[in-house]
């Protein structure tokens, strides 16, 4: 018994991860607007080393709170979260304060990217002096990205 849960295990972790045009499969339909593959590579970079400094604000609830409190930052939603009303308040949010968001394909990688084994629906990265040139990469391409009607 032991030894089939390992071996299921194992072939998981064999299998490769979904492109991201497989990944586009399975958006909802208020992900906009969606980061093309090269900005959502460079955000990925960007949360991994916002991670390793503890400069990340993590899940739904947190985002809200420090939004709320007038934290500055990018916030990064997963385009594949079901139900949307769990997290379609966070643009909203975004867009009174004047803070830039974008919308990536998996919630799965959003999560790694963050250092976590669980799937995370929106992020916020914060800006720091050790990663700030990345930072203003990402602000100045999410920032150029247009906002739905």
């Amino acid at each position: 018994m032991a030894r089939e849960k390992l071996e299921a295990a194992a072939e998981g972790e064999a299998t490769p991860e979904r492109s991201y045009r497989e990944q586009l499969d399975f958006l909802n339909p208020i992900a906009q607007p969606l980061a093309s593959r090269k900005l959502t590579r460079k955000l990925y970079k960007c949360i991994r080393k916002a991670a390793k400094h503890k400069q990340l604000r993590r899940g739904v609830k947190e985002v809200q709170k420090f939004i709320n409190k007038g934290e500055k930052g990018i916030t990064v939603l997963a385009g594949d979260t079901l139900p949307i009303d769990v997290y379609c308040h966070i643009p909203i949010m975004c867009e009174d304060r004047s803070l830039p968001y974008a919308y990536i394909p998996s919630k799965s990688d959003l999560g790694a990217a963050a250092g976590s084994k669980r799937p995370t629906c929106v992020i916020m990265i914060k800006p720091h002096e050790d990663y700030q040139e990345t930072y203003d990469e990402c602000l100045e391409e999410v920032s150029a990205l247009p906002l739905p009607l």
